[in-house]
């Protein structure tokens, strides 16, 4: 069931799933409770695959090397593109980050951020939700573009900044090396 208003700071996420693309290749059926029982979820929710916007959002997580050290949180997005788009779009960038196949917008229903593009049709709002172990929300970013809230790109070192707060990383930083 589709929520009318986006997953707010300090509610618990859904344990919804999708077919999650794993950059191996791999394919499987997988929940956000899954994922979060490794360490906390960055989940980033855009458009489609290859379009220019999300390729500029997806090289800018894969470029900053705090986020692809896995260290501290995963990063995983979902759009509804389909697993073999997924597997193409993260073969042509080099990601290391899975994406969900969320071709029925499942996911992006249940936290809130579907909407219909000129009235006609269903996308995800490019958003990010920090979800801790017990699928908290501890953080969120949504575009408030007024006309097309998939055109504003996450500010990644911002995303970077409230990540590092919230979940109380300290020590020196490696950039994964």
């Amino acid at each position: 069931m589709a929520r009318e208003e986006p997953v707010a700071v300090g509610e618990t996420a859904p344990d919804v799933g999708a077919m999650l693309v794993r950059p191996d290749g791999t394919v499987e059926e997988t929940t956000l409770g899954a994922l979060t029982d490794d360490r906390p979820v960055l989940l980033s929710f855009y458009t489609v695959d290859f379009s220019p916007d999300c390729i500029d959002e997806w090289c800018s997580f894969r470029d900053f090397d705090w986020f692809s050290s896995g260290e501290h949180v995963q990063v995983v997005g979902a759009s509804k593109s389909s697993a073999g788009l997924h597997r193409r779009f993260i073969d042509y960038l080099g990601l290391n980050f899975p994406l969900f196949a969320d071709t029925d917008l499942e996911l992006s229903d249940a936290f809130g951020v579907t909407y219909r593009a000129l009235g006609i049709t269903r996308r995800s709002r490019r958003s990010c939700f920090l979800l801790d172990s017990d699928l908290r929300v501890r953080y969120r970013w949504l575009s408030d573009h007024w006309l097309d809230p998939t055109r504003d790109k996450p500010p990644v070192d911002a995303i970077h900044d409230a990540v590092t707060e919230e979940l109380d990383v300290s020590g020196p930083e490696t950039f994964g090396f």
